[in-house]
């Protein structure tokens, strides 16, 4: 006979687990779902285009976020188009007749040179794509950001209901250009919902709520095309402003195309009359760690840390109750009992021992009489005495008396519990002695 766990043992540990295991099967779906979001969140903010990436919006980028399909086709309809890398010479070239200056990222504009967009000669337009609150607020435009969506739509130019007075919308008609939407006054024309704004002036200032009707990946979709081309074209030559990289701050005193004079600027410039800003410091600089890896790099960092954490869950999880296992070594069962014994008699455990044993004879003996187990004692020793034909005092006494005090009186004991459960409760391999 060889030691295994009993079975109460493993009753128990399987009941101990159960609650565990509930618990790991809702930490793991729900763990799936976070991941599956934060992952979804990390492909958007990769799949969208950052202003700042080299090439977004350039007339000679080829690849998605760039531009040369919307150059080539303004081209095509013969409008002059000329690309600057420099906010200066662009503001020159532009200068010097009406034009159509197109600043695709305006938030690499140093904040104290964004005034010096709205200098152009009269009749000019400016584009402006995607400007946040502090570009508007340094333009000085009547017109503040008013919501954004999560992706751009591709909506009519009455979206909201009310007519659009641009035509270059009108005739482009539904154009995915619905993602970041601006509110102004009545004076200004406002078209697809709010996603593309004009505010009127002696600088035409144009707001488009988003890049996708001028990259190449989207300008073949509805009327991207046609809306791009006639924002940016018509009867002014264009100049495309292709920062690569954020402008710096003024050091001296900016390029202006109208001389210095002490008059106020004429009404309906886009500038207000106030006095020259004071200087600013430069804002602060970005923690250079960041840039020195692409995007993806960390969305894949991120994603990676998130399957770690999934991992360190799942095998820190039990994966059931502990099962009985055969013991290397076989131990026969009567090296076990003498063993045991040895230990209690040195112990002294006189007291231990007769627990044991009544313990063990009282489960034989309930069992075997169909007793509830919460029977009271004198029930019982009085039913186990009417079987045999005993005294119940004198049952009571060997089921439920004193400790024994003497080896004697434990030996005589053990035996007297042997006899009474041979004569009721036999094992199947002892025989039925009555």
């Amino acid at each position: 006979m060889t030691a295994t766990v009993g079975p109460e043992t493993v009753t128990t540990a399987a009941v101990t687990s159960a609650p565990r295991r509930r618990r790991y099967r809702l930490l793991v779906p729900l763990g799936l779902a976070v991941l599956l979001i934060v992952a979804t969140l990390v492909l958007h903010a990769i799949d969208r285009p950052d202003a700042d990436e080299p090439g977004f919006l350039s007339p000679v980028a080829t690849d998605d976020d760039g531009a040369s399909r919307l150059a080539e086709a303004l081209r095509t309809q013969g409008v002059p188009v000329r690309r600057e890398t420099d906010l200066t010479a662009a503001l020159r070239t532009a200068g010097a007749e009406p034009s159509t200056l197109f600043v695709p990222a305006p938030a690499l504009v140093h904040p104290d040179r964004l005034d010096e967009l709205t200098t152009l000669p009269p009749g000019s337009r400016l584009v402006l794509v995607e400007p946040s609150r502090r570009v508007l607020a340094e333009l000085d435009t009547p017109v503040v950001p008013a919501g954004g969506r999560w992706a751009a739509r591709a909506v009519p130019p009455d979206a909201d209901g009310t007519p659009c007075r641009l035509a270059e919308a009108v005739r482009a008609g539904t154009a995915a250009i619905d993602l970041q939407r601006y509110d102004g006054p009545a004076e200004v024309d406002d078209c697809y919902g709010g996603a593309l704004l004009r505010v009127p002036g002696r600088v035409e200032v144009v707001l488009a709520g988003a890049s996708d009707p001028f990259r190449n990946d989207r300008i073949g979709e509805w009327g991207n095309e046609a809306l791009a081309t006639g924002l940016l074209g018509g009867g002014r030559p264009l100049v495309w402003l292709d920062l690569p990289e954020p402008v710096a701050a003024p050091t001296g005193p900016s390029w202006s195309p109208d001389p210095v004079t002490d008059q106020p600027a004429p009404a309906g410039t886009g500038r207000s009359e106030r006095p020259d800003p004071p200087d600013r410091a430069d804002p602060p600089r970005e923690n250079p760690l960041w840039g020195a890896f692409p995007l993806w790099f960390w969305a894949l960092l991120v994603q990676l840390a998130l399957a770690g954490l999934l991992v360190v869950l799942w095998r820190a999880r039990r994966l059931g109750p502990p099962v009985s296992e055969p013991l290397p070594v076989t131990v026969r069962s009567a090296e076990t009992v003498r063993g045991r014994a040895r230990l209690y008699r040195r112990a002294g455990a006189r007291d231990t021992v007769a627990a044991t044993l009544r313990a063990a004879a009282l489960d034989r003996l309930v069992t075997r009489l169909n007793l509830p187990p919460d029977t009271p004692d004198d029930e019982v020793a009085a039913r186990v005495a009417e079987r045999v034909g005993a005294d119940p005092e004198r049952m009571a006494d060997l089921l439920y008396g004193p400790a024994p005090e003497k080896d004697r009186e434990l030996l005589e004991l053990a035996r007297d519990l042997d006899a009474l459960t041979r004569t009721l409760a036999p094992h199947p391999s002892e025989g039925d002695t009555r």
